[in-house]
């Protein structure tokens, strides 16, 4: 059975275009079991005791080290346990929300979701794993000059080793029923 892992970050909950995308996309996967994380009950941002703790080896990490890591750890647990991920993605001020960063800061961890090889190049370490992003804007469309949104999640997931990234967009008056054309032809 297909593990669906579905994170939320536009801050609307009611009239939110982008949640109703990811309503329909997960929809296709009947009997699919979902993990969800909504962003907009909030995310903390990196701090200095998370970063100390993320620079200091497993064995050696004191009760602290551990607390700052527990919801990092989850948000990875989360990732790790998933066959798709879907992730709904408001566009604001032509790029991701603040939440959605923040907790692809509390994914990003060397050693954990990516590692460096002995020649320098990194390596994702989340694999076997697809990602479909649904995005709304009211003027910003996937692959446009202004668009920060698909350039920056696709880098940041292949660099974790989510190579198989597919966005849906909803953008200006047809935005929907565009949307709706392609998330009818996802195969399930």
């Amino acid at each position: 059975m297909t593990h669906i892992l579905r994170i939320d970050s536009s801050a609307r909950t009611e009239g939110s275009i982008s949640r109703a995308l990811a309503d329909k996309v997960i929809a296709k996967y009947a009997g699919a079991s979902v993990t969800g994380r909504d962003l907009a009950d909030g995310i903390p941002h990196l701090d200095a005791a998370w970063t100390k703790a993320t620079f200091t080896p497993v064995d050696a990490r004191s009760a602290d080290d551990t607390a700052a890591l527990a919801l990092s750890d989850q948000i990875v647990a989360e990732v790790q346990a998933a066959d798709l991920i879907v992730i709904s993605a408001a566009t604001y001020n032509f790029s991701i929300p603040s939440s959605l960063k923040a907790w692809i800061d509390q994914l990003v961890r060397s050693g954990v979701t990516f590692r460096y090889r002995e020649d320098g190049t990194p390596e994702g370490l989340l694999t076997d794993k697809r990602v479909i992003v649904v995005t709304a804007s009211g003027g910003t469309p996937i692959g446009a000059a202004h668009d920060f949104i698909s350039p920056y999640l696709t880098f940041i997931l292949n660099f974790m080793g989510l190579s198989d990234v597919e966005f849906i967009s909803a953008t200006g008056a047809d935005g929907i029923a565009v949307a709706d054309a392609h998330i009818e032809k996802l195969a399930a």
